[in-house]
């Protein structure tokens, strides 16, 4: 088991900056890709970036590129979610979860967080 806890979400305005962090703990959190998805209200859950075990590959979701950067620090089993110019249209609960490999489809995950909100005013 991997318990997964994210940390960091708030209300910003357009243009602001959050850093999302989801500490884990159980078993190996080294082992893991790491994962970042979000749902918006009355929308689907989806894929925002991920980072292989190692943390030497990422990956993000078109929509997110350029804006966001995800990292890991396996000596902290921690994983990060670093958002910058953040929009209206990023307004959703970001959730984190661990998988066995690089996946961007939640049925991949074995492991999820609570979740975080993060709301942006215009």
């Amino acid at each position: 088991q991997v318990q997964l806890v994210e940390s960091g979400g708030g209300l910003v305005q357009a243009g602001g900056s959050l850093r999302l962090s989801c500490a884990a703990s159980g078993r190996s959190f080294s082992g893991y890709t790491m994962g970042w998805f979000r749902q918006a209200p009355g929308r689907e859950r989806e894929f925002v970036a991920c980072i292989t075990a190692s943390g030497l590959y990422t990956y993000y979701a078109n929509s997110v590129k350029g804006r966001f950067t995800i990292s890991r620090d396996n000596a902290k089993n921690t994983v990060y979610l670093q958002i910058d110019s953040l929009k209206p249209e990023d307004t959703a609960v970001y959730y984190c979860a661990a998988a066995p490999s690089s996946s961007s489809v939640s049925k991949d995950y074995n492991y999820w967080g609570q979740g975080t909100q993060v709301t942006v005013s215009s």
